[in-house]
């Protein structure tokens, strides 16, 4: 009898302990038993599928590639990957022999037809929860500009419903007051701050004494004041909700902060703190210095995996930039690409029209004005025609914004092959900073496992090596939107023009 994995997924932990997981299983259960399939093993994924980084995916990915089982079943297309890198995943496993079911969808993966029909799924996946990302974004910037806080409130503050700002919580708040006033008299560290927050009772949402994160996250915090900062986004709205510390206070305590009373220094900057995760835990690798070598270990005491030095982990990062990187010619052509799908698209919309008009259309609005000064046309005439001017006036902003967003997208592409052509030789160049910066711009996934390294293109890379086989430009239309590949260039050049 053949065995197969069975995974299921759902978007958060809440959704995990209700019916959603065991309904899912439910189906897959059946599956297996009108298919002569045994199901093996579970692998249940309680976080959203929108974003990659899956560790129980990844790390059925990984047994799979080492034939542990015959195959997966998964309940359906949108349980099994939302974004096109995971998707390409699924595809490898295919073209390895691995056999990949869909509990609720009669699909034959290993036909070219039902290939098809199941990428085509995938694609309509995708989409929707691009579009259900872009819809959630604008409900959630409209209340900022409302000077409403969508998100839950800190530690202080009360929540008071749906469109209600809110309030100072009574109990709290003057207590997170006296904890910024403790900070600004320069007499107290963060982790002594800890003990004089558990000592006037100050506790974390869950009833429990804050840590030296939670202290530093409430210090960090300008909702205090009265601004609301989006860390995403980094934009800043004003807020109509009643500040708790005055703007001097909050000043005082970002000075003793960062230094300008109270200097402080960091021992060790490693290189790839924060970036490199235990393949088997999910785990952070943390670094530490022995005998004059950095070596990193997963935080986890009784994890399969052990340490790894910093050297082998460079190497392979290195080895994973050599992989990612575009050629000259590559380079070229993903231009050459883009450009040609740019020019194709300049033709149907009319872009080049668009300055002209709007042009026109300042000269037409001024005469119709003229127009009701001479009394030629009524009040009633003009505000009709009027009307119909400013429709057709929006229609070629429209165009003309499009036509903006066009060039800005050529120079986020250009100054993006540019540093995707000399990848290698920045690194090797580059300061730890700087490496940094690189090692998060083109890889994603860094994973270590006993014996492993495993490194993945970052989804601007991959899209391009899509783009490239392809030849479809769509795989680098989207990723020009994406705010965070922008600030990371953005961000990286300013670095490298201080230095």
């Amino acid at each position: 009898m053949k065995t197969c994995f069975g995974y299921v997924r759902v978007s958060t932990v809440k959704q995990g302990d209700g019916v959603s997981l065991e309904a899912q299983k439910e189906a897959i259960l059946g599956f297996a038993s009108r298919n002569n399939i045994t199901v093996s093993r579970w692998f249940d994924e309680k976080v959203t599928a929108a974003k990659r980084g899956r560790p129980v995916f990844n790390r059925m990915v990984s047994e799979l590639k080492r034939h542990k089982a015959d195959g997966v079943i998964f309940h359906k297309i949108d349980r099994s990957a939302r974004n096109f890198a995971d998707w390409a995943r699924i595809g490898d496993l295919a073209e390895a022999g691995i056999d990949i079911h869909f509990a609720t969808e009669s699909l034959d993966f290993r036909s070219r037809g039902g290939r098809l029909t199941a990428d085509i799924q995938a694609v309509i996946a995708a989409d929707y929860i691009r579009n259900l990302r872009e819809e959630t974004i604008k409900g959630i910037e409209g209340r900022l500009k409302q000077g409403l806080y969508p998100f839950k409130a800190p530690i202080g503050y009360l929540d008071n419903g749906r469109g209600r700002p809110k309030t100072i919580d009574p109990v709290k708040g003057h207590l997170v007051r006296q904890l910024f006033e403790l900070y600004a008299s320069g007499q107290y560290s963060l982790y002594s701050l800890t003990d004089e927050a558990a000592r006037i009772g100050l506790r974390n949402n869950w009833g429990r004494p804050l840590a030296k994160t939670g202290i530093e996250k409430i210090l960090r915090n300008p909702f205090y004041v009265g601004l609301m900062t989006v860390p995403s986004s980094g934009r800043t709205y004003k807020g109509v909700h009643e500040p708790l510390v005055s703007v001097s206070l909050f000043d005082d305590v970002t000075a003793v902060r960062e230094g300008r009373d109270n200097k402080k220094s960091t021992k060790h900057n490693h290189v790839f703190r924060g970036l490199f995760r235990c393949a088997l835990c999910d785990g952070a690798m943390i670094p530490e210095r022995q005998k004059g070598k950095v070596y990193y270990r997963c935080h986890e005491r009784n994890c399969a995996t052990k340490t790894i030095r910093e050297d082998r982990l460079e190497a392979e990062l290195v080895q994973s930039l050599k992989r990612v990187k575009l050629s000259e010619t590559e380079a070229d052509k993903l231009k050459a690409l883009f450009q040609d799908w740019l020019d194709r698209k300049r033709v149907e919309d009319d872009t080049d029209r668009a300055e002209f008009e709007l042009m026109k259309i300042q000269e037409r609005l001024s005469r119709l004005t003229d127009m009701l000064i001479d009394g030629v046309i009524d009040e009633e005439a003009f505000q009709k025609k009027r009307a119909a001017i400013m429709l057709d006036e929006q229609r070629w902003q429209e165009i003309a914004a499009r036509k903006a967003d066009n060039d800005r997208n050529i120079a986020v592409l250009d100054k993006f092959l540019e540093r995707a052509k000399s990848l290698v030789s920045l690194y090797q160049m580059a300061d730890p900073a700087m490496k940094r910066e690189l090692a998060v711009f083109a890889t994603s996934n860094r994973a270590v496992s006993p014996g492993t390294v495993e490194i993945e293109p970052s989804i601007e890379f991959a899209g391009a090596r899509k783009a490239l086989e392809t030849q479809d430009v769509t795989f680098i239309d989207p990723l020009l939107e994406l705010r965070p590949m922008k600030r990371r260039l953005t961000k990286a050049d300013g670095q490298q023009e201080a230095a």
